[in-house]
């Protein structure tokens, strides 16, 4: 069994039965993901929104029906072209066994890749929370020292936690623009969700 079976099986197991689609791979790279989205929306689907689950911020990545004529039009050509996909089958757009784009859609995946990367950058920094926990922490570090008396350990703790989330902060802040412009660059237009969050909107395709 190739490292390309089990989700592209449970891929295709939720487009057979599901409306909604959440793809749900915690050690998967995010290329993976793109691969999967991009096979997906093969099928009738569009690539949704990214959540982060758990203490451990595990990546759900959502996908709904897209009801489009064209999205219709491209699920009912690709399900003629490849009736039967699945592990050891073909799969639009990938190589045999894998979940590796083939040449012609490598372009697609990457700007899935990096829709995803970038809302679940955008996931992961919530500011209010960040700063919340690195001045919580500083604050607490500072009443635990004069009880304690381990001065030398807590206070550049208290120091450090707050710098250590700003760092945080402005890191994801940059690795955002940089996706940004990146999608820019491909046709992609800015857009703010409902949680004020900014997000980019594929251009709607001319064809499949």
């Amino acid at each position: 069994m190739s490292l390309a079976d089990r989700p592209l099986t449970a891929l295709m197991r939720q487009i057979a039965t599901r409306d909604a689609i959440e793809l749900v791979h915690p050690f998967a790279e995010l290329e993976t993901f793109g691969a999967l989205v991009y096979v997906a929306e093969c099928y009738g689907f569009r690539y949704e929104s990214v959540r982060l689950v758990g203490k451990h911020r595990i990546m759900h990545v959502q996908l709904t029906r897209d009801s489009s004529p064209w999205a219709r039009q491209r699920a009912a050509a690709n399900s003629a072209a490849f009736p039967d996909p699945g592990p050891g089958r073909p799969v639009p757009g990938m190589y045999l066994g894998s979940l590796t784009p083939v040449p012609e859609v490598q372009a697609d995946v990457d700007v899935l890749t990096a829709l995803i990367r970038h809302d679940a950058l955008g996931a992961a920094a919530n500011r209010k929370q960040l700063l919340a926990i690195g001045w919580g922490s500083g604050a607490l570090f500072l009443l635990m020292a004069p009880l304690t008396g381990t001065y030398a350990v807590l206070l550049p703790l208290a120091v450090l936690m707050p710098l250590f989330m700003l760092g945080a902060l402005r890191m994801n802040t940059t690795r955002r623009a940089k996706l940004a412009r990146r999608l820019t660059a491909a046709g992609c237009t800015p857009v703010r969700d409902a949680a004020g969050l900014e997000r980019y909107v594929r251009p709607v395709p001319q064809g499949f």
